[in-house]
């Protein structure tokens, strides 16, 4: 018995002794399992989703690759002091040291993250981004890259001035999509993800035809997107407001998105044309009028033209 005791206590005298080596060489080995499964899968899931450019993928796999190397490293020559508890200490004093320093890359490749896994926009949608509408261009770990639409003109037509937008600020700004095309399966069906909802303002005076106006302005917006009411099924509407002077009148369809200053334009067109021609309806503008009316009980009495002659003749002498 004196035997097996005097072994097991050399047993653990060696353990004690290489306790740190066993633990790191552990711990390195554990965390570099986990980094290659986990490796294999986010390479997989970024290559399957649609318009990530090759180049994006790898920085990110390089970035994740390095991060990786530091977690081993760190934790490794902390495993190697055989102390647990100060593996849990160390590791949550680095995790905020490397979250304090690396707030604004992290945050940013984090959005960049987010893009991927919840698709609020793709390359070719128009979207507004901190105020800024425009065209998405590309999509890089660091920034989105728009194609400003107005800023230097008024109106939605693009303005060919390049836009970079930090990714760290995405998660401050609300973002507007005026596309959609992330949508994906019946979602995308019941949106009508490639149009939008636009309007023009017609006031007409108080004695024109409303009916008639009516007619005129769905018909001329009939005739410009004929081919999108062919595709979503909505026809042109009309809604209807009393103001001081006249009438206004908002004629609604459905319009592209990118292409709405032009098909705005081109309704506008046809309704001038064809107001101007009828004579049931006029254009309300600011304007003043002067109207004079004759009322004969506010002349003065006619005058007496003999009276006026005595009168006169007197005067002389």
């Amino acid at each position: 018995m004196g035997g097996i005791e005097d072994v097991r206590d050399n047993l653990f005298d060696l353990m004690g002794i290489y306790r740190g080596l066993i633990l790191g060489l552990t711990t390195v080995a554990i965390l570099w399992i986990l980094y290659r499964l986990t490796t294999k899968g986010v390479r997989r899931y970024l290559i399957s989703r649609e318009q990530q450019r090759p180049e994006n993928v790898q920085q990110f796999l390089l970035i994740w690759r390095y991060a990786w190397l530091g977690v081993v490293v760190a934790f490794g020559l902390i495993a190697f002091s055989g102390s647990l508890s100060g593996i849990g200490l160390s590791a949550a004093f680095l995790g905020m040291i490397l979250g304090w320093s690396l707030q604004a890359p992290v945050t940013g490749i984090a959005a960049w993250l987010m893009i991927i896994l919840k698709r609020p926009f793709r390359i070719g949608d128009r979207v507004i981004i901190a105020g800024i509408i425009g065209d998405v261009v590309d999509i890089s770990l660091t920034h989105v890259l728009l194609n400003q639409v107005g800023g230097t003109i008024g109106g939605e037509e693009k303005s060919n001035r390049a836009v970079l937008i930090p990714n760290a600020t995405l998660f401050q700004q609300v973002i507007y999509n005026y596309t959609l095309s992330g949508l994906e399966g019946e979602e995308a069906k019941e949106s009508a993800a490639s149009y939008i909802l636009d309007e023009v303002v017609v006031m007409i005076t108080f004695g024109s035809e409303l009916d008639e106006a009516e007619r005129l302005l769905i018909r001329a917006a009939g005739e410009v997107t004929a081919d999108i009411v062919a595709e979503t099924n909505q026809e042109p509407f009309i809604r209807a407001e009393i103001f001081e002077h006249g009438v206004r009148i908002r004629l609604r369809y459905n319009t592209l998105a990118k292409d709405r200053q032009r098909i705005t334009s081109d309704i506008s067109r046809l309704i001038i044309r064809d107001l101007k021609k009828s004579h049931l309806v006029e254009f309300c503008f600011p304007h003043s009028q002067i109207l004079y009316r004759y009322n004969p009980d506010s002349l003065p009495p006619p005058v007496d033209r003999e009276r006026q002659e005595a009168r006169g003749a007197l005067d002389r002498e």
